[in-house]
Parts: C-alpha cells; structure tokens; sequence
C-alpha cells in the first residue's frame, strides 16, 4: 500500500544536504508540516503543497507534539499524502516513535526517510571527525536535554565520562552547565577539548573551541550564541585545524541575492552554492510568453527575407524556437540565414537547438556585435529576436548604419509586483551583502522594490549598461563583470569580498 505519510529528514540546514528520496517524497506531497530546524528552502521542491509550520524558536508558537501528530491524522484521514519534514534525521532525537505509534493505530501505511543527522554534518562542516584511528574508535549521540518531568536521569554520567571515544551532545545549550558539571564530577577531565558548532552548514555557522569546562560561560543568553548547536567533546576537536575546509571558500559568510528570473536563478544559484556563499532568490523580473503572436510569426514564416537573425538571450532562443516548432517547422527553416548571438550561454542554447552561430562578439557585449555588423549592414535585412524591453543601442546603431531592423518580440519581461518581505527583513537587519544584477530593467524594478536599502548592500551589474542604469538611480556600483558573463560576475565578487 502506497505511504499515505512521509517522516523525512530535512538534514541538518542546508537544503542541498536533503536526500533525493525526501525530495521525491516532498514532490508528491499533497501538505508538507515542517519544523523549524528544517530549512524553509526546501519547500520548493512542494510548490503546489499546503505549507504548515509547526513552530520555530523566536518567531512562531511551537506546537505540542500531540496537536502536530492530531494534523499529521487530520490530513491523512482525507487521503492527502502528508510529508512531515524534521531537521537532520528522523530517527536521531526527533520524538519520531510517537508519531508513528499514532499512525499505526489510526492503520495509516507511512514510510521514514533519513537524513544526515546534525552530529555527523557538524563533525563534516567544522573540519571534526567524529572517529579517529588514534583519538577516538567510537562516538555517542547524548541529548543534553531531556524529557521534562523525569525523576530523574536515564543518562549514566559516569559511564558517559568514562566513554572512551567521542561526545555529542544535542540541545544542550540551556543545560550547558547542567551536563558539563555532571561530567566533570564524574571524572572527565575539565581540560578535555570542545567545539560548539552553531548552525551548521548555513552560511552563518560559528564553531567555537573551548575546554569543557569553559562550555558553560560560552553557552550564556548574553553570549548571543543560541540554538541550534551541537557540542563536540573529545580530543578529534583538535583536529580542526587541519582539517577545515569550509572557511577556505572564497564565498564564505556571503549572502548573496539573486534577482534573476526563477527559470534563470538556479544556475546563478549553484554556483554561488559551490563557492561557498548562500543565496536568497528573490527574482525582480518575470519571463513570460507574449500575448499576440502575429509579427513573431511573421518573422518565422518569412526567415527567407532575413539576412542575418540575431538572439539577444537565452530566453529569446527558448521563446523563439518553442512558436518555430508550434507552427510545425524546425532548424531547417533557419538554412541560408546568418545567425549571430550575444552571449556564450545564447550560442550554447542556440547549439541545442542544431544551430551554429555565425557571428559572435568576444566580449559578448550588443555594442561590440553592432560595431562588428556595421560595416556590411547597408541594404541588408536583420531581424532582431529579443524582449519585450530593453536597450534601443543595438538597432539603433543597426539602423544607423543603412540596415532594415526588425524587432522581433519574442517573450515578455515583466516586473515583480511586489517585495519579498524576508528580502525586506534581511536587508534591515544587514543580513545580505550581496545583489546581483543581471539587466537595466531589473536595476530599475528592484529600486521600486526595495528603495534605499539598497545602499546598505554591495551591488554587482553584469555590465557596464546595467551599472549606469544603478548609477542612474542614485545607487553605487560595487563590481562590474568583465567579460559580461555570470561567471565574470562572480568573480568579481569573489576579488572584491
């Protein structure tokens, strides 16, 4: 019988760290009810789901553990597929039983999906290896806070400071004092190294190295290092220096924002991901298809009247070949034209489509491509595909030079309505550094947006067209790509960071 509920582990911050069978699951999930340790990310793999957030420390009330397992029945009892989505593993200290006790009684099929617990990653992302050949043959996963209302403790505090391999202890952050003084009393040395690792795996994280007996004054409310952390006890802390690999990325700490379409973030996404920078995706433009297809048709039907045909972008290849195929042609209705594209990405897209550039600027800018036409563009015809809007400088030069230019509308740009009020907060509390940006109408869009919060980041333009339209708006232009590529851009970032 096919799992009416799907108990996944979120891993342990990270959205990229979440399994491909959790996010299969979540794919199929008809509600979704997340917890606060679970990246909210992550619930855009569920985009048609019901989101129900069950609490998280600070900012929502944090439910009950019976009012989440009567919603997770609730939801069942209707026949939706409900994926109740918990951070790192629902196996490891996540009250998992409890909620699959009350589906087996309600006779509801469920299935449990792992996740990489926050022990392992913390050991992973601060350089820690839980086992060492030398240090430490074993490893214990010990809450440092239980169940309340206990008589007293089932944790064996003697045993545990006799352990001879590795502790870690989980929320353990209001009892700090609680298990280290247990420990030590029990005999475990209060020199013995710790680290504490706070949000592990986020761009944030922290890890502090500490003896255990220093542990509890760094825990302190005053000390503003709150939940979630996980404390490593044992000699592998000392390992970390060897073994750091996360602060040595050149992103590191940066929070960037991408403000490209949502088809188009992605990308931008992942490589800012693999550099070691986290991104928010707040997109300022929308790609759309036009409404009035008429002159793009036009366009196609009489390719045989067209000199050369030049693409702009990627949208406009994907716009354009998607009416080509509609009105039952292909490639071959492109034969004997001259195809030029702006953009290495626009030329690969071109090439997936069978169809080799012609003409391409090196410095992938419409200027160079204008200056590279103009001496043969008189009398010829030349169509170019492109957006709704955007700069006049290509066919005006065009133009100018005796060419007969056609605009061709292939898809449309249109403005975000509104701001995204976690960019808003983000932005306010100083937690964003950078915002990319990717055309002179997304410059212009995300001032209306965001106003002059944008003086309180650093603002890279993928080119100089893009950063006098900022310039423009009063705003001051950190970097600038060079060559016009996405590539070029974050490199840029990453020499000015």
């Amino acid at each position: 019988m096919k799992p009416l509920v799907y108990l996944i582990g979120a891993g342990p911050g990270d959205p990229e760290l979440l399994t491909l069978r959790g996010a299969r699951c979540l794919r199929g999930a008809d509600v979704v009810l997340y917890d606060g340790l679970s990246n909210a990310e992550i619930l855009a793999l569920a985009p048609a789901a019901e989101h129900v957030c069950v609490g998280k420390h600070g900012q929502s009330r944090i439910w009950r553990q019976d009012e989440i397992i009567q919603e997770m029945l609730r939801h069942a009892a209707l026949g939706k597929t409900v994926a109740r989505l918990k951070g790192g593993d629902p196996a490891v200290f996540a009250r998992t039983s409890e909620e699959v006790d009350a589906l087996n009684q309600a006779g509801i099929p469920f299935e449990i999906v792992p996740g990489i617990t926050a022990a392992l990653a913390a050991g992973s992302y601060a350089g820690i290896p839980v086992t060492d050949r030398k240090l430490a043959s074993a490893v214990a996963l010990v809450t440092g806070h239980e169940e309340p209302g206990k008589s007293e403790s089932a944790l064996d505090w003697d045993a545990l400071a006799r352990f001879p391999g590795t502790l870690v202890i989980y929320m353990g952050v209001t009892t700090a004092k609680v298990w280290t003084d247990a420990l030590i009393s029990a005999g475990k040395a209060p020199s013995t190294p710790t680290a504490l690792i706070r949000r592990c795996s986020l761009p944030d994280q922290t890890t502090l190295h500490c003896r255990l007996d220093e542990v509890a004054q760094r825990l302190t409310p005053a000390s503003n290092f709150r939940p979630p952390v996980i404390a490593i006890v044992g000699e592998v802390t000392t390992l970390a220096d060897s073994m750091r690999w996360v602060q040595h990325r050149p992103l590191h700490g940066q929070t960037i924002l991408v403000t490209r379409p949502a088809d188009q973030a992605d990308a931008l996404a992942d490589a800012i991901r693999d550099l070691g920078g986290y991104p928010l995706i707040a997109p300022a433009i929308a790609v759309k298809p036009i409404d009035d297809f008429t002159a793009l048709d036009h366009s196609i039907e009489n390719l045989d009247e067209t000199d050369t045909l030049i693409f702009c972008s990627t949208n406009g290849v994907e716009h354009y070949f998607r009416r080509l195929h509609a009105l039952q042609y292909d490639s071959r209705r492109l034969a004997g034209t001259s195809v030029a594209a702006i953009g290495k990405k626009t030329q690969l897209k071109l090439l997936e489509q069978g169809i080799r550039t012609d003409i391409l600027p090196d410095d992938y800018r419409a200027t160079s491509l204008a200056d590279q036409l103009q001496s043969t563009a008189a009398g010829r015809s030349i169509s170019i595909v492109r957006a709704s809007r955007g700069s006049d400088e290509l066919p005006s030069k065009l133009k100018a030079a005796g060419a007969e230019v056609h605009e061709v509308i292939a898809y449309q740009n249109v403005d975000v309505d509104s701001a995204d009020p976690s960019i808003i907060e983000a932005m306010d509390d100083g937690k964003i550094d950078w915002v990319t940006v990717t055309s002179s109408a997304t410059a212009n869009n995300l001032h209306r947006l965001y106003g002059d919060r944008l003086k309180q980041v650093r603002l890279a333009a993928i080119s100089p067209v893009t950063a006098n339209a900022l310039e423009d708006l009063g705003l001051n232009v950190h970097a600038v790509a060079n060559p016009f590529t996405i590539e070029a851009l974050l490199n840029e970032i990453v020499q000015q960071s």
